[in-house]
């Protein structure tokens, strides 16, 4: 399954991130290293949020994650929730769906 870290970031999060940044960005290529994080990062114009995906049996490894998270210590993030994904489409996906057409071509079904 993979599940879905968003975070909403406090206003100086840009001008207080450099402080905390390589703890953060340590424990996320731990947890990319251990196959939890697929991927992540922030947000652009503007940089208000930010998004991680993560992979697991359930949506504890996303909340850890974020338990012990520097910005979130830290208050530089504000808010966070993690949302289960769904993902149908892709060499990635965890519940791969194809239309019918390409299932009778490639020998598979739904």
């Amino acid at each position: 399954m993979h599940y879905l870290l968003f975070y909403e970031m406090a206003d100086d999060y840009a001008e207080r991130r450099a402080e905390f940044r390589e703890a953060h960005l340590d424990r996320a290529w731990k947890a990319s290293e251990r196959g939890e994080l697929v991927l992540g990062g922030a947000l652009a114009n503007p940089m208000d949020r930010g998004v991680l995906l993560f992979k697991g049996d359930s949506p504890t490894v996303a909340e850890q994650f974020a338990q012990a998270d520097p910005y979130v210590l830290n208050g530089l993030v504000k808010h966070w929730s993690v949302r289960e994904w769904t993902t149908v489409v892709g060499e990635g996906a965890a519940t791969p769906v194809r239309p019918s057409r390409m299932a009778a071509e490639n020998g598979r079904t739904r």
